[in-house]
């Protein structure tokens, strides 16, 4: 493993509760320190979604002591990739960044029925993300 991470992400939605957290879960799990992970919110939640908890547990990645935060400036500024969410103009741009827009389903009142397809799509996109990590050429 590299002492310096190879990349450093910001997964942002609007109330940082259901597919941001997820989100940030999965890449902590698959990636561990190899890639530096942060999540948050344009107008975060009081709390992580229960069902977003429970679909993560289910697969063995334990979200449940995570807190929402509300999105920052300087958040972004110390990340390379910001990912949102559904989270529209309120994210910050600023040049040298890469954005990606993952359109994908707000869980947000949903059970966990509904939530597993929702996480299922959210570790494939990761996993493909990690994939174009680890292929990029060293620096």
């Amino acid at each position: 493993m590299s002492a310096t991470p190879l990349a450093s992400v910001l997964f942002v939605c609007v109330h940082n509760a259901g597919r941001s957290q997820m989100a940030a879960g999965f890449l902590s799990h698959l990636a561990g320190d190899r890639i530096e992970v942060r999540s948050a919110g344009s107008i975060p939640g009081e709390q992580v979604n229960p069902a977003a908890v429970e679909a993560m547990r289910e697969v063995g990645v334990d979200i449940a002591r995570r807190q929402p935060k509300l999105l920052t400036t300087e958040a972004v500024q110390a990340s390379d990739y910001v990912i949102t969410m559904g989270c529209g103009d309120a994210c910050p741009v600023f040049p040298g960044k890469k954005y990606l827009d993952w359109a994908l389903e707000d869980p947000a009142g949903k059970g966990v029925e509904s939530v597993r397809p929702i996480r299922d799509e959210i570790k494939a996109r990761v996993e493909n993300l990690i994939s174009e990590f680890d292929a990029r050429p060293e620096a």
